[in-house]
């Protein structure tokens, strides 16, 4: 069995609302008092739980709340949650960044963090300077970190401006070189925050092989981030924060499963009121709604199944030719695909129409995707209703299912499965 190399036991954080200044002298008389009588901090026992989108009922709120969990060596553990779960706090805490108000922490080894962009680094240093300077805080000698000094330049990308100052480095170099010298200085435990979305595509690829190298060398990673394709595929086990709670902690597909199903991430269905429905005279629509292949309602789509869009539209008159179509855009806008139900076209009954787009497996990339409907009809071209954003859904990847050896993420908007056909069409005799 693997040691335990991080344990919390009933681990809480307080913070005070408002603007802070030293404290208040009633409040410190009180602390006084009941340390004098060997009783608890009194304001340890106010404080709402930290809910973000409901206003605040005392002057104190738990980023925190009894958080319990242990890390076996060389294990990888993802941590998922919404803005303001309480992630971030955790990972400062465990950083040694800010101490905890209730609860203990055991931690064997040295860790390495990367938490915020410029965390660790000092602006007026260079590069260098502050790889050696992180590498002394961590116990390593001048020596050791010399020895490592080109391999870090080297996978920062950043060689040209290594001896500029970092104040003088862009927020994406910054993280460059931060993940380089937090991964590449041999920590037992490596600790990374969402930052990694700072960096372009290619760099993130980098990153998560690296990751993948660090945990196969028997040393210990904790990762937050909200690609859960990344979480899903890089992670062993995972834990699922709200509210400043523990909600659930167990193998990482189960608890993206559970994240994404019960914060509701995706917006994969919706009815317009009969005032709001988006249309004409002619069509409007009613609703839509994802599904899978036995018609149930999802929340978000696995890659390698197949995933159908529905939705019920009204035909009001009748000589029209409606067509009903779906455009895919990703999270940056571009169109991945329209899809047009062709063999539909020339329907024109009075009444309500059902229909489906089915979106076979393995077509679209891991990522975020967007959802627009439309009814048209083409001669002449008219748009009848349309409903831009409609819903918003995500495609989650499990990497472990694939049947190469190459797990890193794949570039482009869709991924289809295509036939390949190689084969070996001259030799070389090889003269010993």
């Amino acid at each position: 069995m693997s040691e335990i190399v991080i344990k919390t036991e009933n681990l809480s954080k307080l913070y005070r609302l408002g603007v802070v200044g030293t404290g208040t002298i009633s409040h410190d008389l009180n602390r006084w008092w009941a340390r004098v009588r060997g009783k608890e901090d009194p304001f340890l026992k106010v404080g709402q739980e930290n809910v973000r989108d409901q206003a605040a009922q005392s002057d104190y709120v738990w980023s925190l709340r009894d958080i319990n969990f242990e890390v076996p060596e060389g294990e990888v553990m993802g941590i998922v949650g919404k803005n303001g779960a309480g992630k971030s706090t955790l990972l400062k805490i465990l950083s040694r960044i800010t101490s905890p108000t209730t609860g203990e922490i055991k931690i064997k080894g040295r860790i390495a963090s990367l938490l915020e962009v410029g965390t660790g680094f000092h602006p007026e240093l260079t590069g260098r300077e502050n790889i050696y300077l992180n590498g002394a805080i961590m116990g390593m000698t001048k020596a050791e970190v010399k020895r490592k000094m080109d391999e870090i330049v080297d996978f920062s990308g950043v060689s040209a401006y290594v001896d500029t100052p970092v104040k003088r480095y862009s927020s994406g170099m910054t993280v460059r070189l931060g993940f380089a010298v937090a991964a590449h200085l041999e920590p037992e435990i490596l600790i990374i925050d969402e930052v990694l979305a700072v960096g372009d595509a290619e760099f993130q690829k980098k990153c998560i092989g690296k990751m993948k190298d660090v945990a196969n060398q028997g040393r210990t990673v904790l990762f937050v981030s909200h690609n859960m394709t990344a979480v899903n595929s890089l992670c062993k086990s995972c834990m699922y924060l709200k509210n400043g709670r523990i909600v659930s902690i167990g193998e990482a597909s189960e608890i993206v499963n559970e994240y994404l199903s019960s914060e509701n991430a995706s917006m994969t269905e919706v009815t317009w009121s009969e005032k709001e429905r988006p249309g004409d005279d002619v069509v409007t629509i009613h609703s839509a709604r994802m599904i899978d292949s036995q018609y149930n309602n999802i929340d978000y789509v696995k890659m390698d199944e197949k995933f159908g869009i529905e939705y019920i539209y009204e035909v009001h008159k009748p000589g029209y030719k409606p067509n009903p179509n779906i455009h895919i855009n990703t999270s940056k806008g571009e169109l991945a695909f329209v899809g047009i139900e062709e063999s539909h076209s020339g329907l024109s009954e009075v009444g309500l129409h059902k229909t489906t787009m089915w979106v076979p497996e393995n077509l679209l990339n891991d990522g975020n995707y967007s959802v627009r409907l439309a009814v048209d009809s083409y001669n002449p071209f008219i748009v009848h209703a349309e409903a831009k954003d409609a819903m918003y859904f995500e495609v989650i990847e499990n990497m472990n299912k694939r049947n190469h050896d190459f797990k890193r993420k794949i570039g482009g908007v869709v991924r289809p499965e295509l036939q390949w056909e190689s084969n070996i069409i001259s030799y070389s005799n090889i003269v010993k």
